[in-house]
């Protein structure tokens, strides 16, 4: 007997579980989607509170505009939406949310609750629907704003449920949403709670920056630089880290296009890429971009979540980001500095003069006689006196302790005496500035490694390796770029042996290879001889440094052509530059910092270690104890 097919028709209830699936992955989607909502509804302040990790309650509640009581059951219905008519609004989308699927996802795997009022209404809407089915419907007295329970999740869904994470894990996804939403909207006041625990507040003043440092802290916030760009197809402004700022994974990589929290492999690879020089591999940077793009040239109804976007011009937008990027990072002196481990208050001493404990002495002496004063009357004579008589006494000693009229009275508008120092501000000089260099005094070498070099109030410490190989980087990269790359000839010719993939390498990118300099013969079966290789390349084994070169090539077969050029270049200047324990005279030191200082970027090895560290002259002084 031959089978049937039979087609059935589902129940409405089957169908909400299935729609319900594609918005509603965890307690985490939930908070997305209802704290989305609350912010298209005008919020300007919004409280998320969770336990168990939000699979026994989720609230959120806002002081949005509310939904009148006639209208909060239709806003439970699927594909009911406030946001848009006709499929003409999606190309020019402006809200968050707008497929309409929200709400009723979310009630056909949970209890829901929602206290709802206008500002215009007398009472709120008191809304209760359970696994899609409404249970009341009356009213109550509430504020103005929405507020919705969402209690249950899955609870008529038991398969799903039980994949779900540990209650932590389940908080920990909701916190990275919540920490999103706060700063792709720092004009809204967050409030986060979990198990009645304040775990985020943020100040909703509408400055990125205070969002960032209350989301990350204060090692972060301190290390941000401002990126802004704009043409006719898109704009882009935010924040970038320094490359002290960096992580393991792209967890601190932060995209929002329209408002929306996206994830983009285009924009990922462009912030990377204008890093490139400045972090080592496998370091990702921090950032915080925001994009807005014109009319048709972006889309954002790719996926119910609407994390995923599509451009319509992404090499621009690649090019046009990664530039950004990388201007930024290269318009500014980047010298690694080297910190007290443990700062000191900015609190005025005597520097050159008396030993610490003398100095501990001075101190409290004048803030004994100030306090003296400033309880006696605000004009005491015998401190005057006593004063004068120390001066006229012993006028060497006064100037040589630093002491002042205002030291005695507690009048702080007196002039302070020059002997008295504040840790250092900021050099006005750029480290790399033509008059700079000429004030740069090359102290000597250590390790056989380490160049010092004494400039105004710091020490600076060049690592003659990592110099070298930028120095030769940029030297090929300019060659390369003026088509000016030359090849020195092998006599006699190294013989190598390749593999089949090497050899099918060889052959994909003999081009390459011939612009970089190598020149390469078939001497028989799978001998090949090397005749030449790139030109300036002194001291190196070239048998050794086209193996590395083919072996790479063979095994990044979809890697772009521009990115292999750089790759081999600087791994090839890597195995040119002078090593560690190379002992270099001063006169060939003084030409290598010369020629790196002219770099566009000197303070990292193409690699993204850094090339200068700095320590200045208070920290030395601190660590010695010289001054408290």
């Amino acid at each position: 007997m031959a089978d049937k097919t039979i087609i059935h028709e589902l129940s409405q209830d089957t169908i909400d579980k299935i729609a319900a699936g594609e918005v509603v992955e965890r307690p985490a989607s939930i908070v997305k989607e209802l704290v989305e909502n609350a912010i298209d509804a005008g919020a300007s302040a919004i409280t998320v509170e969770i336990r168990d990790g939000g699979t026994s309650l989720i609230r959120v509640t806002d002081n949005g505009v509310g939904i009148a009581k006639e209208d909060v059951p239709r806003a439970f219905l699927r594909h009911a939406t406030s946001k848009i008519e006709s499929a003409d609004d999606l190309s020019h989308i402006s809200s968050l949310g707008f497929r309409g699927e929200a709400l009723s996802s979310i009630a056909a795997v949970a209890k829901v609750e929602m206290i709802t009022k206008r500002g215009e209404d007398i009472t709120a809407a008191h809304y209760v629907i359970e696994g899609a089915k409404e249970v009341s419907l009356d009213v109550i007295g509430a504020p103005e704003g929405t507020s919705i329970f969402v209690r249950q999740v899955f609870y008529n869904t038991p398969a799903r449920r039980k994949f779900l994470k540990s209650p932590t894990t389940e908080g920990n996804y909701i916190t990275e949403i919540v920490e999103r939403l706060a700063l792709s909207n720092p004009s809204v006041s967050f409030r986060y709670l979990s198990g009645g625990t304040e775990k985020l507040v943020t100040a909703g003043n509408g400055r990125l920056s205070d969002t960032i440092f209350e989301v990350y802290g204060r090692q972060i916030a301190k290390e941000l630089l401002p990126v802004e760009l704009s043409n006719e197809i898109f704009s882009m402004k935010g924040f970038i880290g320094t490359p002290a700022v960096h992580r393991g994974n792209r967890a601190f990589e932060s995209f929002f296009v329209g408002g929306r929290f996206v994830k983009s492999r285009i924009l990922q690879k462009a912030v990377e890429e204008g890093y490139e020089g400045f972090l080592m591999q496998h370091a990702y940077p921090f950032c915080v971009l925001f994009l807005s793009f014109a009319d048709e040239t972006c889309d954002v109804n790719v996926h119910p979540t609407k994390q995923d976007v599509r451009f319509f011009d992404e090499r621009r937008v690649y090019d046009e980001v990664c530039k950004a990027v990388h201007e930024v990072l290269g318009n500014r002196e980047d010298i690694a500095d080297t910190p007290v481990e443990k700062p000191a208050p900015r609190t005025p001493v005597v520097s050159g003069g008396a030993e610490p404990f003398e100095t501990n002495r001075l101190m409290e002496m004048k803030r004994q006689i100030a306090q003296a004063v400033q309880e006696d009357s605000p004009y005491t004579p015998q401190y005057e006196d006593f004063f004068a008589k120390q001066r006229q006494a012993a006028p060497e000693r006064v100037a040589e302790e630093g002491l002042s009229q205002a030291d005695f009275t507690g009048d702080r508008s007196a002039s302070a005496p020059e002997r008295v120092a504040e840790e250092p501000q900021l050099q006005q000089l750029s480290f790399l500035s033509e008059e700079a260099k000429k004030r740069h005094r090359i102290i000597g070498q250590v390790f056989d490694t380490f160049w010092i070099v004494e400039y105004d109030n710091a020490m600076y410490i060049i690592d003659q390796h990592a110099a070298h190989e930028k120095v030769l980087y940029e030297r090929f990269m300019e060659r390369l770029a003026n088509k000016e790359m030359t090849s020195q000839m092998m006599s006699p010719p190294q013989i190598v042996t390749l593999s089949l993939v090497e050899e099918e390498a060889l052959r994909r990118y003999d081009k390459l290879l011939l612009e970089l300099g190598f020149s390469v013969s078939h001497f028989g079966g799978k001998e090949y001889a090397i005749d030449a290789i790139p030109g300036n390349l002194y001291n190196i084994d070239a048998k050794e440094l086209f193996s590395d070169v083919i072996a790479t090539l063979a095994e990044k077969k979809r890697m772009d052509t521009d990115e292999l050029i750089k790759e081999r270049i600087a791994s090839m200047s890597c195995k040119a530059a002078v090593k560690a324990n190379d002992h270099l005279s001063f006169q060939e030191v003084e030409s290598l910092i010369n020629e790196l200082l002219t770099l566009e970027n000197p303070y990292h090895c193409p690699h993204g270690r850094p090339t200068i560290i700095s320590m200045s002259r208070y920290e030395l002084d601190k660590r010695f104890k010289r001054i408290v």
